[in-house]
């Protein structure tokens, strides 16, 4: 029983159609699910990956248009990682230097040559430049967006998590959820620390940053709410749920999310976990040609289709 890398990261947003323009349009990527949040229907959830909505390729987002600015601190999420082909960043630079979109010079971070930048809201974000071989199933680049095959973001990772105290993050990390501890360095005011899933190389990688005299982070539009991780299937969902019992530590149960099955706790600094499993996947209720074309519901929202639409703002498809 074994993870098997990042499955998504779901944030904040405040404005769905500029929301909607930049992760397309900007970056590329395939909005493969337009549905809610199961658990509040006036919002919605939007879902962009690869062609296909590979696990370990989506970017997810809940629009919540009144929550309060993101303020970045500890127990945070603290950037969402975009992996794309090694020699991909210089055609990335121009692109995003063209759409003036607040960017970094490209640098090397823990090897690999990273570009920082941030999306309209603030959201905080890196394209990682890399061609180690993620975990199956292969992401299928999206290329209709107005980036080539060559540029394309292939999939999450890493992922920065920004603690006070990371020991005990750490522990859940490395004894309950299998990672493995790469490298510790000292850094101003706490550690740097990078763990991995296996050898999923960058595609199941987290970076610890601990810094202790950081301010409590405080969550909204411009921030993530929750990091999701791959299981693969129900089978392996319950033994997850039987060692997270075993473990002591409190959760949600087995969710049915319809596209996925989902698990959720939090961990020592108060951030929310999730174990998602690979399927059923995108396709259960929309062809893959036609993903993302409508507003999906799933079979116990579907009754309440009429009412849901009169309070959501149009989004456009194309």
């Amino acid at each position: 029983m074994t993870l098997l890398g990042l499955h998504h990261v779901t944030a904040i947003t405040g404005d769905a159609p500029a929301n909607l323009h930049f992760y397309r349009d900007v970056l590329g990527l395939r909005l493969v699910k337009k549905t809610v949040n199961q658990d509040d229907v006036s919002a919605y959830h939007l879902f962009y990956a690869d062609a296909k909505g590979t696990p370990g390729t989506d970017v997810t987002f809940f629009d919540w248009p009144r929550a309060v600015p993101h303020q970045a601190g500890v127990s945070d999420i603290s950037r969402i990682g975009l992996r794309v082909p090694a020699d991909a960043l210089p055609w990335w630079e121009e692109r995003l230097t063209a759409r003036r979109v607040p960017h970094d010079p490209a640098t090397s971070v823990n090897g690999r040559l990273t570009l920082h930048f941030t999306d309209p809201e603030g959201q905080r974000l890196a394209l990682v430049a890399t061609d180690e071989p993620a975990t199956p199933p292969a992401s299928v680049p999206w290329t209709a967006g107005g980036v080539s095959n060559a540029g394309a973001i292939r999939g999450l990772g890493p992922v920065t998590l920004t603690l006070r105290k990371a020991d005990s993050t750490m522990a859940v990390l490395t004894d309950i959820l299998g990672f493995s501890a790469i490298s510790e360095a000292e850094a101003a005011g706490g550690r740097d620390l990078v763990l991995r899933l296996g050898a999923s190389g960058a595609a199941g990688e987290l970076r610890l940053e601990e810094r202790r005299a950081l301010p409590m982070a405080r969550q909204g539009r411009g921030g993530v709410h929750h990091i999701a991780f791959r299981t693969k299937d129900d089978a392996s969902q319950h033994e997850w749920l039987d060692r997270l019992q075993r473990t002591g530590v409190p959760n949600s149960g087995i969710v049915d999310r319809f596209y996925f099955r989902s698990l959720y706790f939090r961990e020592p600094n108060g951030i929310l976990f999730e174990l998602a499993t690979d399927g059923p996947g995108f396709a259960a209720d929309e062809s893959v040609e036609h993903l993302g074309a409508r507003l999906a519901l799933p079979p116990f929202l579907e009754p309440r289709r009429a009412s849901i639409e009169a309070g959501l703002v149009p989004l456009s498809s194309s």
